[in-house]
């Protein structure tokens, strides 16, 4: 039988300048804590010139992806961040390698089967997750 990762990709647009460094804070605090994380088995991170955050992530399985987002400084952010942002999405998936995807095909399955999250400030792109194409400022393993 063969083994089945859950892979999971996350983008984040902060809405306005004001909230950068306090958004720049937790990611921070998160990426100690993904790090530290049971069942993390690597991830990439992306800063696109439109001020929209990326990262996508490989877990050993389901549980231990859940157990990293509803704990530890990742929870604590999650909060602020409905009022940080105008657009927000998450989508996962299983394969069979414990590959992380290119970013081309992080953002095809971001757009093709990817959810919106609950904003307080959603932008007009949000709901139907039609963001802008935005050439990468940064990009790093983690």
């Amino acid at each position: 039988m063969t083994a089945s990762f859950v892979l999971s990709v996350t983008r984040f647009r902060v809405r306005s300048l004001r909230f950068l460094p306090f958004f720049m804070i937790h990611a921070q605090r998160s990426l100690v804590q993904i790090r530290r994380a049971e069942g993390y088995l690597g991830g990439a991170l992306r800063h696109d010139r439109d001020h929209a955050y990326w990262t996508a992530s490989v877990w050993r399985n389901e549980a231990a992806l859940l157990a990293y987002v509803t704990s530890g400084a990742h929870r604590s952010a999650m909060p602020k961040m409905t009022e940080w942002g105008d657009e927000a999405s998450t989508v996962r998936w299983d394969q069979d390698s414990a590959a992380l995807p290119s970013w081309p095909e992080a953002i095809e399955r971001m757009r093709r089967d990817g959810r919106a999250m609950p904003l307080r400030h959603p932008g007009s792109a949000h709901a139907a997750l039609a963001f802008a194409d935005s050439e990468p400022a940064q990009m790093a393993r983690i």
